[in-house]
């Protein structure tokens, strides 16, 4: 019998377990399930719901299309993406996993990218956002501020690497031949004159003219129609959020987690590092915060540099929560889960080790503590301006984007007069 004809029992029999154990431990069931309904209504839904409902809003709009076109000239040589993954990269980093999936399944129904350059997209901006990362992860966890400079440098460098490796993938495809072109901008439209420094902003705005006029609606029907489509996702979210919470409650009663943690501290031991973080790992394999919470309460025997770099890892292996999220958004846009399973293995690992080789340059010379007093540290880690914050954040980004954008065009631009002498 093949895997395939295997996996439909084996999670049948899964199935059957974890209702057997719900059966036998009714009250620790329903206390986990409560906890991760705290967490969806808590965090998870007042962070990720007004993202979906604009980046939806932005899509109708052409906006997406209007950076698509602006910021091709960096993403296409960088990424070997169109440049409206910029915007999915942005969108992606500031307001978290899951987003960045979200976004690039909107552009795929919509003809934006082709199969690879999404799985190529969605590898790479699937992040925890930086509201997580410096003030629940950092101050809340690990209590104290001045980890959060070297946890974002590890988690967004490595990020931004896994990048660079998967404009790899996929390139010898025959299907990637005929897609490599500039889909952010309507076939119809003239091409921008080259000699023209507003022929890029010319056609930037008409694709957005084109992307709206082809999309129809107006204010309220969009925003009606951003709204469900948002609700239908956060809660399909909180569902998957609820679920593994109970999972792993019910593994732990079971005595699975235990035996887990056993082999993860042998290993671990093997590999120099201490076993005391298997617990951490273990948990995030299965959920980003718990794991999270475990590494900031390691033993305090265990040096902070590998508690920080267990944390790191995590954040980047996002959870089988967050890649069961991204699965269900991909489901019907062709996207494979393989590409973006092996991405967050290689992310997660590219951080750890970015995070230990970062540690003395920037914790040991007293960077970090610099980094924490500043204004902009404080607001990003503050629950309270978390939103504010956020949005301040993405314009920076696209701002820094557009830039680079601009500074390559020019560049180009410069050299052509002297290949052609």
């Amino acid at each position: 019998m093949t895997l395939k004809k295997l996996s439909g029992p084996l999670l049948g029999i899964v199935l059957a377990g974890c209702m057997l154990l719900m059966l036998v431990h009714p009250s620790s069931s329903l206390d986990a399930a409560l906890r991760g309904l705290a967490v969806w209504w808590d965090v998870l839904f007042p962070s990720l719901f007004p993202f979906f409902v604009i980046s939806e809003i932005m899509l109708g709009f052409g906006i997406v299309h209007l950076f698509g076109a602006l910021l091709d000239p960096l993403m296409r040589p960088l990424f070997n993406i169109p440049g409206s993954g910029g915007f999915v990269a942005a969108m992606g980093y500031v307001s978290g996993y899951p987003v960045g999936a979200k976004l690039t399944a909107k552009l795929r129904e919509q003809g934006m990218i082709s199969k690879i350059e999404g799985e190529r997209l969605v590898a790479f901006t699937t992040s925890s956002d930086p509201i997580f990362l410096l003030g629940a992860v950092s101050v809340g966890f690990f209590h104290d501020a001045s980890l959060g400079l070297v946890l974002a440098l590890s988690h967004y460098g490595g990020g931004l690497i896994v990048g660079l490796l998967m404009s790899f993938h996929g390139r010898s495809r025959p299907e990637e031949a005929g897609l490599n072109v500039a889909v952010d901008a309507p076939d119809n439209l003239p091409a921008a004159p080259e000699g023209q420094g507003s022929g890029r902003l010319r056609t930037a705005l008409n694709a957005m003219a084109a992307a709206r006029r082809s999309d129809g609606r107006n204010l309220g029907e969009l925003l009606k129609s951003a709204i469900v489509s948002s609700l239908q996702l956060i809660i399909v979210v909180g569902g998957l959020v609820v679920f593994f919470n109970v999972l792993m409650e019910l593994l732990a009663r079971a005595g699975v987690m235990s035996a887990l943690f056993s082999m993860a501290g042998r290993l671990l031991s093997l590999a120099g590092f201490p076993p005391e973080l298997s617990a951490a790992l273990v948990s995030g394999v299965f959920e980003v915060t718990l794991g999270a919470r475990s590494a900031g309460e390691a033993a305090g025997g265990v040096p902070l540099q590998f508690k920080a770099a267990a944390a790191a890892f995590i954040l980047s292996w996002g959870g089988l929560s967050v890649h069961a999220q991204v699965a269900s958004i991909l489901n019907g846009t062709g996207l494979r889960y393989l590409p973006f399973m092996a991405a967050r293995l290689v992310h997660a690992l590219l951080s750890a080790g970015l995070l230990l080789l970062l540690w003395e340059p920037v914790v040991g010379t007293g960077l970090a503590g610099a980094w924490s007093t500043l204004p902009a540290a404080s607001g990003l880690a503050a629950p309270e301006s978390a939103l504010i914050s956020s949005i301040s954040l993405l314009c920076l980004l696209l701002a820094i984007m557009l830039a680079l954008s601009l500074l390559v065009l020019l560049a180009g631009k410069l050299r052509r007069p002297h290949v052609r002498r």
